[in-house]
């Protein structure tokens, strides 16, 4: 049944749950858009290159939370200044998420598992680290049902990877119910001192992670 779950039940559980996602979550999706749109003009989405499942790169879609406002040095300022109140909301709320359902629908996610960061982490993982890159990343997992940014970094990357090795469907139901509870709650949406969380700079080791697709500097 474990296996049966990972490498078949899962995705189907992804297709059903995006598809009726976004047939609910049509109208917030159409408010928010709008609401983007004026605001913030275009464009309504936020696109942006992550690493999907061995670290393959993906086009990620999120409601546009952010101006694309630059310094005198023509470089983005930091996002506590670019993020907009609507932006706030959209995050606290979780609906600068929902676009995210296509990328599931496209198989670029999975409903559940480890949150698909920034490309320019890849080479900071330890190899323990790095596993959390075996399974698709989601739109929620463990970490974002236990504390999302309020947790540090080792506490999120050691949950990604027990997931990895526990995948389940009663798993991933105990996470997407852990998870609208956390939204409803407006639990962790920032880590202290910052907009979201802080960036990801570990000590870089001489041992880098080697995941399939991606080389890494020397």
């Amino acid at each position: 049944m474990g296996d049966f779950y990972r490498n078949r039940g899962k995705r189907l559980l992804d297709v059903l749950g995006a598809s009726v996602g976004l047939i609910l979550s049509a109208p917030m999706q159409g408010v928010a858009a709008g609401l983007v749109r004026s605001s913030m003009g275009s464009p309504i989405l936020f696109r942006q290159q992550r690493p999907g499942r061995n670290g393959r790169p993906f086009t990620l879609f999120k409601f546009r939370t952010m101006l694309d406002t630059l310094d005198g040095d023509g470089l983005p300022r930091p996002d506590g200044e670019r993020l907009t109140s609507l932006g706030r909301g959209l995050r606290s709320a979780s609906i600068d998420e929902l676009p995210e359902l296509w990328n599931v629908l496209r198989g670029d996610m999975s409903l559940v598992g480890p949150r698909p960061l920034l490309m320019e982490y890849l080479p900071r993982y330890s190899t323990h680290q790095a596993r959390r890159h075996n399974l698709r990343p989601g739109i929620t997992g463990l970490a974002q049902a236990n504390g999302r940014n309020s947790l540090t970094w080792d506490e999120k990357f050691d949950m990604d990877v027990w997931y990895v090795d526990h995948v389940s469907l009663i798993l991933d139901l105990k996470i997407l119910w852990l998870t609208v509870l956390a939204v409803l709650g407006r639990k962790g949406v920032t880590a202290d001192g910052h907009p979201t969380a802080p960036e990801f700079r570990p000590e870089l080791t001489d041992d880098p992670p080697v995941i399939s697709g991606i080389e890494y500097p020397s």
